[in-house]
């Protein structure tokens, strides 16, 4: 298609919807340029100053306010919410309490709603309290192994295969 200022090949197919009428203009990259630049124009000389800073201080307070999120930590598992947004992982089934302001807008983002509509397990081999108990042992005994404090992190196992076995403590 051929440009319909000059006779070079059209590149852009511009439709403008800001009038009452639907209009369509086929431009080479040229005459797109000059064709665009009143438009540029125009938005630039409405920006104000003032604007134009109160974009940037919330753009500041949004990194000040990201950075005080991620030092954000679950307290059952420890993940903090740098870590789930670099692993793209949650911790455990405690996180979706613990970061819920946080995890409500992306959870409507990518399912569209934020309850379960789908199935669910019929029988249950643990209970979410005693997971909840094995999320926190098992962090004590990595804490411990780190320690090196080889006998409570031997304890803590114990404890760990207990319920796992369906045993309560």
């Amino acid at each position: 298609m051929k440009c319909q200022r000059c006779d070079k090949q059209a590149a852009f197919h511009i439709t403008d919807l800001t009038g009452e009428e639907v209009s369509s203009v086929h431009l080479c990259p040229a005459c797109a340029k000059v064709y665009l630049e009143p438009q540029q124009a125009k938005t630039v000389e409405t920006s104000s100053l003032i604007s134009m800073l109160s974009k940037q201080l919330k753009v500041g307070q949004t990194a000040e306010q990201l950075a005080a999120l991620d030092q954000k930590v679950c307290p059952i598992c420890g993940i903090s919410f740098f870590e789930f947004r670099k692993q793209g992982r949650l911790g455990c089934p405690h996180d979706y309490t613990f970061f819920t302001e946080e995890l409500e807008p992306l959870i409507v983002n990518i399912h569209g709603v934020t309850t379960h509509k789908g199935k669910t397990p019929t029988h249950r081999s643990i209970s979410s309290e005693s997971q909840t108990q094995l999320i926190q042992l098992r962090r004590q005994m990595n804490e411990a192994v780190e320690k090196e404090d080889y006998e409570q992190a031997s304890q803590i196992r114990d404890l760990i295969r207990k319920l796992e076995s369906g045993e309560s403590l």
